[in-house]
């Protein structure tokens, strides 16, 4: 029999002290990887749908923000979470529960 490997689900609790470690590091970060920080925390606590940043023509930075939440607009809440963990455990550090 072949045993597919099937990764654990990220708990509320992993994914908040992965948001904690992220909101109090002192790291600095390329705006690319900030941006998938934003993308994957907004789609992993959206409410109801889908969300988007209040723009102002010619306003770069939430141009920018708009295009990182539609990558991520097929991902589930699940999915989202368990990237979120991902990227703070790339770039910070490992998320212990």
């Amino acid at each position: 029999m072949n045993k597919q490997y099937v990764m654990p689900e990220t708990t509320d609790e992993k994914f908040l002290k992965a948001y904690d470690m992220a909101s109090k590091t002192t790291q600095k970060f390329a705006p690319d990887v900030m941006l998938h920080f934003y993308a994957y925390y907004k789609k992993a606590t959206q409410v109801n749908g889908f969300y988007v940043p209040p723009t102002n023509e010619g306003d770069l930075r939430n141009a920018f923000k708009i295009n990182a939440l539609l990558q991520v607009k097929n991902l589930s809440k699940q999915e989202a979470r368990e990237k979120y963990v991902e990227l703070v455990e790339e770039h910070i550090g490992e998320v212990t529960e």
